[in-house]
């Protein structure tokens, strides 16, 4: 043992690679390796004898198996250390410039709204987008030959020959989700509801597919002079500074009364100002909810009242941010993605006296 322990330790100590120290691994301790073959005789020898060279032989092979895995890390270092010196990097150089995406402007203007109308008690309330009949017509009081009922006004879906059902509609606002939160919550409630809604148009500020904001609020003594506040609120927390409303009268059918409301402005080489001015920009619908809709929601009219208003987040955006067509939102242009895009650390912040 004394002649293999130092025979394999001098091979060992003078193996140049990896692979003859792996052929010398195998000679010396792989299955047919000759301390391997060694050890196989114990089962031939007296106890007494097994007792005395059974651990000189575990010994032998550790201390084998030792100077393998020095040698070997020591190789690896060596090995290293060539390449390191062969290989180098200039730390200093600047690094390779990577796109970043952008967050686009609706969704920028969908957080805004809702971070500012939560600050108000506003929860946040989602639908499909795929509406019945039911919901998005008649469940808000719009009659039969309303306009809007109209297949050059609203995207209506295919129905099989012989099917005399409604055909459900691509939701043209979002007001659906405001008779299946009062279905499912009842009264008291206090909601917005944001997303997606269709309607046949097209033009520089009018698209298929655009987004909306509604809100609703409902309680015991809710009027007027509250829808005011909130959207006055609103519009000064959303563009920074004190702004102005004008309630006009008008008439939708799921508000009574209803009140097309103005922000005040003014004009300047064709750009709007929000909060200075004289003058006056429509921005959204509103009214006191119709006895008829808190009705089609389980609610008693009786009992309950509340206020509702709608605007466009598109719309908004383009006010906010100087964006000049409503079209160019949906094109996937990237040069104006990254021109009116946002940073992902642009987290939307609540100013204003909110």
């Amino acid at each position: 043992m004394d002649d293999l322990k130092a025979k394999y330790l001098g091979l060992i100590s003078g193996a140049g690679s990896e692979a003859a120290l792996e052929e010398l691994r195998v000679q010396a301790v792989g299955k047919k390796g000759e301390i391997s073959l060694q050890m196989r005789e114990l089962g031939k020898m007296t106890p007494e004898e097994r007792q005395v060279m059974g651990p000189k032989l575990n010994a032998l092979k550790n201390e084998i198996n030792s100077a393998l895995a020095a040698k070997k890390a020591a190789l690896s270092d060596a090995a290293l250390d060539e390449r390191l010196k062969a290989e180098w990097l200039d730390v200093t150089l600047p690094v390779r410039p990577q796109r970043q995406g952008s967050i686009h402007p609706v969704s920028q203007v969908w957080e805004e709204c809702t971070a500012i109308f939560a600050d108000m008690g506003f929860a946040v309330a989602e639908g499909p987008q795929v509406e019945t009949d039911w919901y998005n017509f008649d469940a808000l009081n719009i009659p039969g030959h309303h306009p809007a009922r109209a297949e050059m006004d609203t995207f209506y879906m295919h129905r099989a020959e012989g099917d005399d059902l409604p055909p459900h509609v691509l939701r043209t606002h979002t007001s659906p989700v405001q008779i299946r939160s009062m279905e499912a919550t009842g009264a008291p409630t206090r909601i917005i509801c944001p997303g997606r809604v269709y309607r046949a148009d097209y033009d520089q500020t009018h698209t298929p597919m655009f987004h909306q904001v509604e809100g609703l609020a409902i309680d015991r003594d809710i009027s007027m002079a509250n829808l005011k506040w909130v959207l006055e609120e609103f519009f000064s927390a959303y563009f920074g500074t004190k702004v102005k409303t004008r309630f006009r009268a008008s008439h939708f059918p799921f508000t009574e009364p209803s009140a097309e409301v103005d922000i005040q402005c003014s004009w300047e080489n064709g750009t709007v100002k929000v909060g200075e001015g004289d003058g006056w920009l429509e921005v959204l619908g509103s009214g006191m909810v119709h006895p008829k809709v808190l009705q089609a929601g389980g609610i008693d009219p009786n009992e309950w009242q509340g206020f509702a208003f709608g605007m466009g987040i598109d719309r908004i955006a383009m006010l906010k941010y100087g964006i000049p067509d409503l079209r160019a939102f949906f094109d996937s242009d990237l040069r104006w993605l990254r021109h009116y895009g946002f940073s992902a650390l642009q987290v939307p912040t609540i100013r204003g006296g909110v």
